[in-house]
């Protein structure tokens, strides 16, 4: 026997802005019966778990132990630069001048995520 993992779930102060935050990262749905004011939102992935917020009252206060890595479909550089506007925080560059590298930062809430490169980065590096 073994346990499947069915959802992602993370703390945070507004569970309804926070999950629309991550909807628009990545371009998936809240799920229809949740709505704002709601103390859990899950944003619906295609595969696999599900991205699901629950509203606690404590703040964050320490760097996540588990944090979430996106491999964007655009160029990393692009992608960092889209999710900024979407209202995440540059922590730290770890791009490096030769294209490989990732970028950690952190959504509205301050929990961190990675942006690592895309498969089309990762290619023009290969070749």
């Amino acid at each position: 026997m073994v346990s499947v993992l069915q959802n992602v779930a993370i703390d945070c102060a507004d569970a309804y802005g926070l999950a629309r935050f991550w909807s628009e990262v990545t371009g998936c749905p809240l799920h229809p019966e949740d709505g704002p004011g709601d103390p859990e939102i899950d944003v619906m992935l295609p595969e696999g778990p599900l991205l699901h917020f629950n509203q606690v009252p404590e703040r964050k206060s320490v760097k996540n132990r588990i944090h979430l890595c996106l491999r964007p479909m655009t160029s990393r550089d692009e992608e960092v630069e889209r999710l900024l506007s979407l209202g995440a925080a540059l922590v730290a560059d770890r791009r490096e001048p030769d294209g490989s590298g990732w970028a950690v930062l952190a959504d509205p809430e301050g929990n961190e995520f990675c942006v690592l490169r895309s498969e089309s980065d990762r290619a023009a590096m290969s070749s």
